[in-house]
């Protein structure tokens, strides 16, 4: 439980810093597609990189993390309210590894 409260805190900073340093260090606007993307996209790519090694280190299972993940994925695409995704991977892994 406690790397859980690791993950987010370090999430949140890193989330933070990317967002702040262009305002601390960037007088002028940035006009650069190219670092505006980067910035943009930034916290997602970090929350990604947190979080597929702690969905596969969760279970015993890399056939019932994956179902989960697939699960998750679906739901998401269906833009499923974000409860509903996450019960339904945890339900999904549930079941895969009730047969497994």
């Amino acid at each position: 439980m406690t790397s859980v409260f690791a993950y987010i805190f370090v999430m949140a900073g890193v989330t933070y810093l990317v967002r702040v340093i262009p305002f601390a260090f960037f007088t002028k606007k940035i006009r650069s597609k190219y670092i505006k993307n980067m910035l943009y996209y930034m916290p997602y790519a970090v929350l990604a990189a947190m979080t597929i090694p702690a969905i596969f280190a969760s279970t015993d299972s890399t056939l019932t993390a994956i179902v989960g993940t697939v699960t998750a994925l679906a739901a998401a695409y269906a833009e499923l309210p974000l409860i509903v995704v996450a019960l339904a991977a945890a339900a999904a892994v549930f079941l895969t590894g009730m047969f497994l």
